[in-house]
């Protein structure tokens, strides 16, 4: 594995042109205020109640516990250029994988064409035949899209970004950028008047009118609510967050009914209609009429309404799709076949374990590589193996060899590393970038994203259920 890619250092002392200010300033801080700073963010964050819930975890009462995600003082700096070309790139992914999911569930022409697997689309647990034949406003599926990008050191010393994973469901996290902007500008102003840095600010306003764009064709002044499982669930601070931003109701299920194929919220002045919904919650619990009987989080009825196309769902229905990871591999060829264009993201390089010959190479060189679960997500269900022992190896080659189908492998790309302030002081840690991509009548996006940092040293996994934190993410102006 080569050396990882360091995003503020070049080769020797030299320092990267678009951080050379930042690292004149951070070199005159003396180490005590930076963590008179830290302690200030962290004392911030917790008052506001910024935090994480980790499944699975219990306090000492046995009671589930909330996590206050790690923040990190020194930022990722992205200069012009480079941001410039990976907004292309994420306007042509996105743009493609809601052409992949408005296919797969009209013409399938891409099935036909056999570039897709057709077994891997329609036997997925992902596929909700509920959806064929529905056309949703715009054409688009995936309102919302976080796609995670790393880089990778090349060989000449240079850095390649790689799209790592599509989120297309309920991407979260858009929160904690927001407020890591406003912490950073709160902690360090001069730092602003420094440097010419590109605004996330105004994302909420973004995200409210991608999602009134795509309001039923006959509504002229959409009503839009955002639709959360609840205060138990681990992202419920980013729904609450993002409500109150954008000015709108904060809903859960109970406060939703369906009259006469029309969604309908409860309030003090009598029932209201509601013709957008940003919903955070997953498709089985949406509508127990229709996905699962139990599910007390959903509004019964909601499909039909849908169907109906008298209200709209954000992100639609059966979108996971295309973000399964047995489909990733495909994202390229569905650029081609939809845009005829090369891709300007490149996937990492990909086994799909359910084709033989790349088993019997994954099975071969599990200590060298990273296994996922196709249908796995925030860290879990994945071995990394040159940071497995033994027995984890031996484990995931008995799950592998029961269950190939469910299993991808890729190469262990050793991330970029960005200098992190940690106890011992400043020393470098392994990053990723999830930009969120808003699809609408046009595809948007703030500049940046949410860097994600892994706090352990020598940790590749960024996850906040798996101990990561976050940084401010630096967009500069041309």
């Amino acid at each position: 594995m080569r050396p990882s890619f360091d995003e503020m250092q070049a080769s020797g002392d030299a320092v990267r042109e678009h951080y050379r200010g930042y690292q004149r300033w951070l070199a005159e801080q003396p180490p005590d205020v930076m963590h008179a700073r830290r302690e200030e963010a962290e004392m911030i964050f917790r008052r506001v109640g910024i935090t994480f819930a980790v499944y699975g975890a219990k306090d000492e009462n046995g009671s589930g516990t909330e996590r206050l995600i790690p923040f990190d003082l020194i930022p990722r700096v992205i200069p012009a250029h480079e941001w410039a070309e990976m907004e292309k790139g994420l306007r042509q992914r996105v743009t493609a994988l809601n052409r992949f999911v408005h296919d797969v569930y009209h013409e399938q022409e891409i099935l036909r064409a056999g570039l897709v697997p057709t077994e891997q689309v329609l036997k997925n647990g992902q596929y909700r035949p509920e959806m064929m034949g529905v056309d949703v406003p715009c054409g688009v599926y995936s309102h919302i899209a976080g796609v995670d990008i790393v880089r990778a050191a090349n060989a000449d010393g240079s850095g390649s970004y790689y799209v790592l994973e599509d989120n297309l469901r309920v991407p979260s996290g858009v929160s904690y950028m927001l407020e890591n902007r406003k912490m950073m500008m709160r902690l360090f102003p001069e730092l602003f008047s420094q440097h010419r840095v590109e605004p996330v600010a105004h994302y909420p306003d973004l995200l409210l009118d991608t999602l009134r764009a795509v309001a039923p064709a006959a509504v002229n002044d959409p009503t839009v609510v955002l639709l959360t499982p609840g205060m138990y669930n681990s992202a419920y601070f980013e729904h609450a967050f993002l409500a109150q931003q954008m000015g709108v109701e904060l809903v859960e299920g109970q406060d939703l009914f369906v009259r006469d194929n029309f969604v309908y919220m409860r309030t003090t002045q009598g029932p209201k209609r509601v013709d957008v919904i940003y919903r955070r919650l997953d498709d089985d619990f949406l509508d127990p009429l229709a996905f699962r009987s139990d599910s007390t989080l959903g509004c019964a009825g909601l499909l039909g309404a849908y169907r109906s196309g008298n209200v709209t769902l954000a992100n639609a229905i059966g979108t996971g799709i295309a973000d399964d990871k047995s489909i990733y591999p495909y994202v390229p060829k569905m650029i081609e076949f939809y845009l005829g264009e090369k891709p300007i993201l490149n996937n990492v390089p990909t086994y799909l374990c359910r084709e033989s010959e790349d088993l019997k190479y994954v099975l071969g060189h599990l200590d060298e590589l990273v296994v996922k679960e196709v249908h796995g997500a925030g860290g879990y269900g994945m071995l990394v193996g040159p940071a497995a022992t033994q027995a984890e190896i031996a484990d995931f080659r008995r799950a592998l060899q029961a269950n190939p189908a469910g299993y991808i492998a890729q190469p262990t790309l050793s991330l970029s590393t960005c200098p992190t302030f940690v106890e011992t002081g400043i020393a470098p840690r392994h990053i990723d970038l999830r930009p969120f991509v808003l699809s609408g009548k046009t595809v948007q996006m703030v500049a940046g994203g949410l860097t994600r940092v892994a706090l352990k040293e020598g940790s590749l996994v960024v996850n906040s259920s798996q101990g990561g934190g976050t940084k401010d993410t630096w967009v500069l102006e041309a």
